[in-house]
């Protein structure tokens, strides 16, 4: 197939542009605005790659839109751009609504006129993914069920009502219009690449720098976590076998507190690269709750492994062990990220 993939260069995208060049022989079209979380070295191998054209674009411009599906005339899209950070979309809603709101639109509509002019099976064989998170569900008490594709949605940030709202124009377009859509909702994903706000790349980096570990609350709100080349070759999974209209939760069945992922990332640095100074847990810092943060996201992927037949690979032990040991790895990159787009921005705290 040809993939026109958007938001290629971001953390989870360029993950899928990996899979789909190691393990398939699909042709990705990769569709990004290259805004500050983007990243070419992500793409790894990817960059000249044969089965692999990067076009710099907004999918919030339709001329544009329209023109990357005339020039590249896709058999199905994936669509994972978006504006992802939760602090971002409270100190500046307006970039998520045109990003994940207008953005998302836009490229319904152009997928739409695309695939109208599609005949046989070409046409039959047509398909846009959605890929989503499980934010939209809202928060989860202590005891209660974990989400599943059936949660009813409650998004709680500007974020999360922005993909809530991509959601629902997704699935608008398949009863209204035909189009044959999918929908993924996803949990929080870790790995190589992730751009240095996020919690995990954060704290590992604050950590070898003997900077303080910001931590909201008392760090007790909960998360479940899928190492992101698990994600990727899910949502592959999806994209090949999906039925047209459902819904898929990809989960990786490994909830920790945001307290736990801390100080197992602390252990694992402790181990790897001892500070004089003594545990890097000394540097934990609990700060003022974030506005609306909810306390427990946790997915039960039971129906998409059954449909699927798919399972994460990874354990989180196991997976952020690869995570910091990649940090470790590649400080020339995420030196230069900090320098060059870090400079005079405030720093995330711990999710």
């Amino acid at each position: 197939m040809k993939i026109l993939l958007t938001g290629g260069c971001g953390f989870i995208g360029s993950a899928v542009v990996r899979h789909l060049l190691r393990d398939t022989g699909h042709v990705v079209v990769n569709v990004d605005k290259m805004t500050y979380a983007a990243s070419e070295d992500a793409l790894e191998e990817g960059r000249g790659h044969d089965r692999h054209v990067l076009v710099r674009a907004d999918i919030a411009d339709a001329a544009a839109m329209r023109q990357v599906f005339a020039t590249h005339d896709p058999d199905v899209v994936m669509h994972l751009a978006a504006e992802s950070h939760v602090d971002r979309s409270i100190d500046g809603p307006s970039d998520f609504v045109q990003t994940n709101v207008v953005g998302t639109f836009t490229l319904l509509e152009a997928a739409r006129r695309h695939h109208a002019g599609l005949t046989g099976a070409r046409r039959t064989a047509f398909r846009f993914h959605h890929v989503s998170t499980d934010e939209v569900f809202g928060a989860l008490e202590a005891d209660d069920p974990a989400f599943t594709e059936d949660t009813p949605y409650d998004p709680r940030s500007p974020y999360s009502a922005t993909k809530a709202a991509s959601d629902h124009l997704v699935r608008a377009w398949f009863h209204t219009y035909g189009l044959p859509t999918l929908v993924s909702n996803t949990c929080n994903n870790y790995g190589p690449w992730q751009f240095p706000e996020k919690l995990i790349p954060l704290i590992t980096l604050n950590a070898l720098e003997g900077k303080d570990l910001p931590v909201y609350g008392d760090g007790s709100n909960m998360r479940d976590w899928l190492y992101v080349d698990d994600h990727a070759a899910a949502l592959v999974r999806v994209l090949e076998r999906g039925e047209i209209g459902a819904t898929y939760a990809i989960g990786g069945r490994q909830p920790r507190t945001n307290l736990q992922v801390v100080r197992t990332i602390c252990a694992l640095l402790d181990q790897r690269v001892p500070d004089p100074a003594g545990p890097r847990e000394r540097l934990i810092r609990f700060v003022a709750d974030r506005p609306g943060h909810d306390f427990r996201y946790e997915i039960d992927p039971s129906r998409t492994e059954m449909a699927l037949d798919w399972v994460a690979p990874h354990d989180f032990e196991t997976g952020l062990a690869r995570t910091v040991d990649w940090y470790l790895a590649n400080r020339p990159w995420w030196e230069g990220v900090r320098a060059a787009r870090y400079a005079g921005q405030r720093l995330g705290t711990a999710a």
